[in-house]
């Protein structure tokens, strides 16, 4: 079985997700195909683990905190705000090519490396399907890799792109906390972030789905 992911443990408060518009059930919001475990804003920052499907427990995923998932998610929630699935998740590595060697050694599908930067000055980039969301691997500039304490420093979780159908019904349904939409990167596609007043603790993004011509 090629590795699925079913669920992300987070520290951040159900509240604060709530009032972004999602419909959360205790500490539990899911989205599409992933379950997100709210564990509170006391806990840490940002994404704490992921539970995948389809790999042997104990993984080395060069660092990145991994369990064995209890099953895949049982039906999606419905959000007020329009958010229908989770895109993909961001993780940024010191040194791609060893964090790409770690994941295809476990198991992870590699789909392609984008040789090319980003707007926000990212070199590479790599992606692997884990079954209906993407996890893009990216290559930390050198400034920022001096800063985390070099090159042998693990990988590590950063954020996450949500897919919104309508996105200018879910930056009006999200309200202040989100920023104007703009085009993507992918061709096609739309992105809106969402601001630090929206109180989530790790970046988020909203974006327009994938284009059926495959630019997304």
């Amino acid at each position: 079985m090629t590795p699925r992911l079913d669920e992300l443990t987070i520290a951040d408060s159900p509240a604060a997700w709530r009032n972004c518009g999602f419909e959360v059930d205790g500490d539990l919001c899911t989205i599409g195909a992933v379950r997100l475990r709210l564990l509170g804003d006391d806990a840490a920052d940002g994404v704490v683990e992921w539970a995948l499907g389809g790999i042997e427990d104990g993984a080395d995923l060069d660092g990145l905190p991994t369990s064995v998932s209890a099953g895949p998610v049982s039906a999606p929630s419905t959000h007020p705000n329009g958010v229908t699935g989770l895109d993909h998740v961001v993780v940024i590595s010191p040194d791609l090519d060893r964090t790409v060697a770690a994941l295809e050694e476990a198991g992870l599908d590699l789909r392609r490396i984008r040789e090319e930067p980003t707007p926000a000055g990212a070199p590479r980039q790599a992606f692997f399907r884990l079954g209906e969301p993407i996890l893009e691997v990216v290559q930390a500039p050198p400034e920022a890799i001096e800063r985390n304490g070099g090159p042998g420093g693990p990988a590590f979780f950063w954020g996450l792109a949500l897919i919104a159908p309508d996105l200018d019904a879910s930056v009006d349904a999200i309200g202040e906390g989100a920023g104007e939409p703009r085009d993507a990167v992918q061709p096609g596609r739309r992105i809106a972030t969402l601001k630090r007043s929206a109180g989530l603790a790790l970046p988020v993004a909203l974006m327009t789905p994938p284009s059926r011509d495959g630019g997304g």
